[in-house]
């Protein structure tokens, strides 16, 4: 299923736009810590934020579950619907527009840019988005890998601590369950291997 396809007219939907463009490869990898955090999961209602590539929606469709993809890029939400499997493609600005409904478990897979974004804004709707028992998984950055099209060596990468502040969750409805920076092997688009930090915030929606 496809919905919302808009031409980009900001900024930063023209920079994706043109990023996933170039890519020649779909459908690949999962992130490991979605992988491991979803693994033991009942499979139920996942919303993919920033699908990409869509290698994480792949791998939640492929185990079962019902998965919503969304993008800023046409490219990317077409090409991961292009792949043929039961996953609902959407194009956001997730600046301006949010997927309705109600979710299990939502990912945030690096979600940074080089633009201004309320990303606070974003992540606490996405919070809001859980239905109680939910998780809402946040993997950061926490290194600059050599492959990554971001090499700014002033980048600051919110620390786990800081994103948890930053969404401004009220304790009573939402509880911290993961918030940590593992390294891990990471291996890149040409093969190259790297160790890379990851921050991770793994926040659960434990009422209405």
């Amino acid at each position: 299923m496809l919905a919302h396809m808009d031409s980009p007219t900001t900024e930063a939907g023209q920079f994706w736009e043109r990023h996933y463009r170039a890519r020649r490869t779909w459908g690949g990898r999962v992130n490991p810590l979605l992988a491991e955090t979803a693994a033991p999961l009942r499979p139920g209602a996942a919303l993919d934020l920033g699908c990409g590539a869509g290698g994480d929606a792949v791998w939640l469709a492929r185990r079962g579950w019902d998965v919503t993809a969304v993008d800023i890029s046409p490219t990317a939400v077409e090409r991961v619907r292009e792949l043929g499997l039961q996953i609902t493609t959407e194009q956001h600005d997730l600046a301006q527009s949010f997927p309705q409904g109600r979710f299990d478990l939502i990912s945030a897979q690096y979600f940074h840019t080089p633009f201004p974004l309320l990303r606070g804004r974003i992540l606490r709707t996405a919070a809001q988005a859980l239905d109680p028992g939910g998780l809402l998984l946040i993997v950061d950055h926490g290194s600059t890998a050599p492959w990554s099209w971001d090499q700014n060596p002033g980048t600051h990468f919110p620390t786990p601590t800081e994103t948890a502040a930053d969404l401004d969750l009220d304790p009573a409805l939402w509880s911290v369950v993961r918030a940590g920076t593992p390294s891990r092997q990471a291996t890149g688009p040409a093969g190259e291997t790297a160790t890379v930090i990851d921050n991770v915030l793994i926040i659960q929606r434990t009422s209405e």
